[in-house]
């Protein structure tokens, strides 16, 4: 274990996610298949969040809470999170410093027949996620020893590069798939739970499209049912029951995430910041940055210059360029309480 290179965790996570709450990971489309060694080691709140990858954590050590739309979910170690593409989540820190290595790859490199074929199987325990689907596949099912191998075996043929190595990971991946689907194999779900899912995130895209462009703008319950048309009720409840959040606690999230990006990448002072991002007033921003970052914005502008993530924030160049702040010419009704 100790040979690995093992990264912050919280650095690959909400850069990379974009105002419609997903997280673009840079994958090889020609072989999107990745294995990484992540780690949590401090308090910070990782932003809800969702992608269209699937993706296996499996903990290896330490203890966590994994955050499913309003789910909580305890891991510890040798336990082993599935996750699908249609439900927001997020990792919780205990306080307890873990790592936990990751298998993230898109459902096209087994299946590339659109979920059909004789390889789709493979994905049945993505496929039939729904509400009430067991995440977490605990250490005392015996799986986490073989899976870690294999994703250790994974990880060294990627980088090894040749069309030979990367037909070894395939297959490494398909072990692994393999025993997940004998493990789920009483568990009684069916695609047409995920195809739901599917269809109400789609709904939602005009949503966070508007979202992404009046971010910084006063922005209510009402401006974003009607763009979709539905009572501001009904949005209420889809909204929630689609991301696991409120638009406030959203929008909030979001908020936080581009302050973050201008603390790092300008030196604007942070009345500056907090008024740009949405915030009318400063004290307000300064409650909500810290209980989001879990310190001051003074304090993490502070740690920047002896920490590596103006370089990560910046790496992630073409997921900062999608939440850059725009203008827009489309009407908005004024929101009655301030954010």
């Amino acid at each position: 274990m100790d040979d690995l290179s093992w990264k912050d965790g919280y650095q690959f996570v909400n850069p990379r996610v974009n105002a419609a709450g997903d997280h673009v990971w840079p994958f090889d489309l020609s072989f999107p298949l990745e294995v990484q060694f992540w780690s949590y080691d401090r308090p910070s709140e990782i932003r809800m969040n969702r992608h269209d990858y699937f993706e296996l954590i499996l903990l290896e050590s330490g203890e966590v809470m994994f955050q499913v739309q309003d789910r909580l979910l305890d891991l510890k170690p040798g336990d082993l999170l599935v996750m699908g593409s249609t439900f927001f989540h997020r990792l919780v820190y205990t306080g307890t410093p873990s790592k936990a290595p990751r298998i993230m790859f898109l459902p096209e490199l087994i299946c590339p027949a659109g979920g059909a074929g004789p390889d789709a199987e493979y994905l049945m325990p993505f496929m039939v996620q729904n509400a009430s689907f067991p995440h977490v596949v605990p250490a005392d099912a015996g799986l986490s020893g073989e899976i870690s191998r294999l994703m250790r075996r994974i990880d060294g043929e990627l980088g090894a590069g040749s069309s030979c190595s990367r037909l070894c990971a395939r297959t490494y991946l398909k072990m692994i798939l393999a025993l997940l689907v004998k493990h789920y194999a009483p568990y009684q779900g069916s695609k047409p739970a995920f195809e739901r899912r599917q269809r109400d995130l789609d709904r939602l895209r005009p949503v966070f499209d508007f979202i992404d462009r009046h971010c910084s703008d006063p922005m209510g319950v009402e401006d974003a049912a009607s763009i979709i048309y539905m009572s501001k009720r009904n949005f209420t409840r889809f909204f929630k029951k689609v991301t696991g959040q409120t638009l406030m606690d959203y929008l909030q999230a979001l908020r936080i995430e581009r302050a973050r990006h201008l603390l790092a990448s300008t030196d604007k002072t942070i009345a500056e910041i907090a008024l740009e991002v949405g915030f009318c007033n400063q004290s307000y921003f300064g409650t909500v940055f810290h209980r989001l970052a879990q310190m001051s914005a003074h304090e993490y502008r502070r740690q920047l210059s002896v920490s590596t993530e103006p370089a990560l924030v910046h790496k992630a160049g073409g997921d900062q360029a999608r939440i850059k702040i725009q203008s827009s010419h489309l009407p908005i009704r004024a929101f009655k309480q301030s954010l």
